[in-house]
């Protein structure tokens, strides 16, 4: 079931949202004037993403082909540039292009991901709140979790790629400042801090994104520190924090076994999919049975809810159909997740892989 879901899944994301040229997607399903007119890098950082995963299930090398296009597109709309004014969205950009390159084994895509990794450490550290990366270069002063967990994500795959000690070190001091600075003692994990420099913490921003993102840089520092091949206690000190946070991150988010809606701007419809994909790396190496079928539940209620004529056009509310207008960035959500559960459903698991 879940792997025919995921293949409509994708084919739903065409539908809805395919466009011609560079544009490639809409924003907005429906399409009014001025809603292409923002040029959204992170939101096609994760169709990238989406696109690996259809290929990871299937071997179609179509997906991958797609996948490889949307890459390329977002360097063409940027100028030929990796870079742009968001630590965040490229360290997004980053962790697809080392998925590509992965998938396809070029080495040029894996020098992206390590020019843009050090881009963001030369760039984006700094000694405001006592360390972190900035979440963009215009504000230097004010770190949150969407631009430190993935660096120390990326951080520990381009280890575990290059046995090189320089990425480990730098994860595991960027880990450090996320735990003291924005990590709750029960796991919840705040958005950022001194975003008014005021040195406050952010507490009324309560995303699911910045759940899964701690999850996953905890999942992947145990991988990096020798996770299953007994290299001491550390590895699982990690696992055990990254179930902490999922198992509370379902408590203090949930409603009625859905994630509430987080918005109607556009980037709040990919905090989901991100704490999905990260829950999927913790139930594919601990067993968290809680999380799992939050996974699988929630996004069955997704299915009944939001499924029309064979396809699905997401609501960033799951348990209820769209009311009006659907951003890409939920769509790519609801396709995210519908590949975890086929991933989470299909004998076909393997938990080393990088997702």
């Amino acid at each position: 079931m879940w792997n025919h879901r995921a293949d409509l899944a994708q084919r739903s994301i065409d539908h809805y949202f395919a466009a011609p040229g560079e544009q490639l997607f809409n924003n907005w399903h429906p399409l009014e004037p001025g809603d292409n007119d923002v040029f959204n890098y992170w939101w096609l950082a994760h169709a990238i993403d989406v696109r690996i995963d259809a290929y990871l299930r299937t071997s179609d090398p179509a997906r991958l082909e797609q996948a490889r296009h949307i890459h390329d597109g977002i360097l063409r709309r940027n100028g030929g540039e990796l870079f742009n004014d968001y630590f965040d969205d490229m360290l997004w950009l980053a962790l697809a292009t080392l998925r590509l390159a992965e998938a396809t084994g070029e080495s040029e895509l894996y020098g992206e991901a390590v020019e843009l990794w050090q881009h963001v450490l030369d760039q984006g550290w700094n000694d405001h709140e006592g360390g972190g990366i900035a979440w963009r270069v215009s504000q230097p002063y004010y770190k949150n979790t969407p631009a430190n967990a993935p660096f120390v994500i990326l951080s520990a795959r381009l280890h575990r790629h290059t046995g090189e000690r320089r990425y480990l070190e730098q994860a595991r001091l960027v880990m450090d400042w996320l735990e003291r600075t924005l990590v709750r003692p029960d796991g919840f994990v705040h958005d950022g801090v001194n975003r008014q420099e005021d040195h406050a913490v952010d507490e009324d921003w309560r995303f699911t994104y910045n759940q899964g993102l701690y999850v996953g840089a905890c999942v992947e520092l145990a991988r990096a520190l020798g996770l299953g091949l007994g290299l001491g206690k550390e590895p699982d000190l990690y696992l055990s924090r990254a179930a902490r946070t999922a198992r509370t991150a379902i408590a203090e988010l949930g409603v009625d076994g859905v994630f509430a809606a987080e918005g109607e701007g556009g980037d709040e419809g990919l905090f989901k999919g991100i704490y999905y994909r990260y829950a999927r790396e913790l139930v594919e190496v601990a067993e968290v049975p809680e999380v799992r079928a939050f996974v699988l539940g929630s996004t069955e209620h997704l299915w009944r809810s939001c499924g029309r004529d064979g396809l699905v056009l997401a609501s960033e509310q799951w348990d209820r159909p769209p009311r009006t207008k659907v951003p890409l960035s939920a769509q790519l959500s609801a396709a995210m997740a519908t590949e975890v559960c086929a991933a989470l459903t299909s004998p076909r698991v393997h938990p080393d892989r990088t997702a």
